[in-house]
């Protein structure tokens, strides 16, 4: 099976996804977006839902990955570089709002069909974030990672304007760096 057919695909399946919701969206909108018939498409997803669920699985290694160069550009400030591997998953959500209408029903799908890929997402963005707070934050890196996750899920839960939560992403880690390096803050 080739993978530029599986990526067309799932391009496919998004820009049916985004226009239609989970729900209005069928396998013959996905094989027309795609320029495939719908039975060479069953060769390569089982369903609407797998189609969903391996595009969430593609959107979220494509998220960590920008995340990953964002944390391993070593000369930059700490803060900016918190900020740019949390702004990728922040951007994430953000793209799916601007995408489409009926981003609140893809996000709910997402917990039904892809719960267990939204954990594993969130522990590992976690992970990267304690990775580069390591230094700084020594044993504390994973608590606090915890809590610019938990800032930057709380920031996507109002997305009516999308400057709005970037800055306040911005403000947010620049607050908690600036704590993290605060003299006599060594408990």
């Amino acid at each position: 099976m080739s993978n530029d057919r599986l990526e067309t695909i799932l391009t496919a399946a998004y820009a049916c996804f985004t226009r239609h919701g989970m729900r209005r969206t069928t396998m013959d909108d996905i094989a027309a977006a795609a320029g495939m018939s719908r039975p060479a498409v069953y060769q390569y997803v089982r369903n609407k839902n797998d189609a969903y669920r391996r595009l969430a699985e593609r959107l979220f290694a494509d998220t960590l990955d920008q995340a990953r160069r964002a944390a391993a550009t070593g000369g930059g400030e700490l803060a900016d570089r918190l900020h740019d591997v949390l702004a990728a998953k922040l951007e994430l959500t953000l793209t799916l709002h601007r995408d489409s209408p009926h981003a609140t029903e893809l996000l709910d799908a997402s917990g039904k069909l892809t719960g267990d890929l939204v954990e594993a997402y969130t522990a590992e963005m976690t992970d990267l974030v304690a990775g580069t707070l390591a230094d700084a934050a020594g044993p504390r890196a994973r608590a606090v990672a915890d809590v610019l996750v938990a800032l930057t899920r709380g920031l996507e839960a109002d997305l009516t304007d999308p400057d709005l939560p970037r800055q306040r992403l911005r403000d947010g880690v620049a607050l908690l760096v600036a704590g993290l390096t605060s003299p006599g803050d060594h408990a």
